[in-house]
């Protein structure tokens, strides 16, 4: 799901996974969230890097659907929604 919604949806997603254990025993869970906590909150501020906004129509401001959005060295278009 995640590659069809990176390709098709311009919706990044991910999977974190903090152990090796799948199902870690209730008495270790706050040891992992020590463990992860600091790593996790490093990444939560850095979700919204990048650009985000509106593609408008230079003379009426209208927005724009399906525009395509093309940044220079990187190899994945992106199309605006509606």
């Amino acid at each position: 799901m995640q590659d069809y919604n990176y390709v098709w949806a311009n919706c990044f997603e991910i999977t974190l996974e903090l152990s090796c254990c799948k199902y870690p025993p209730t008495s270790e869970l706050q040891q992992e969230w020590e463990n992860n906590r600091d790593s996790l909150l490093a990444f939560i501020e850095k979700v919204h890097i990048g650009v985000k906004g509106f593609v408008r129509d230079a003379v009426t401001g209208a927005g724009l659907e399906n525009a395509t959005i093309v940044v220079a060295g990187i190899a994945h278009n992106i199309t605006a929604g509606k």
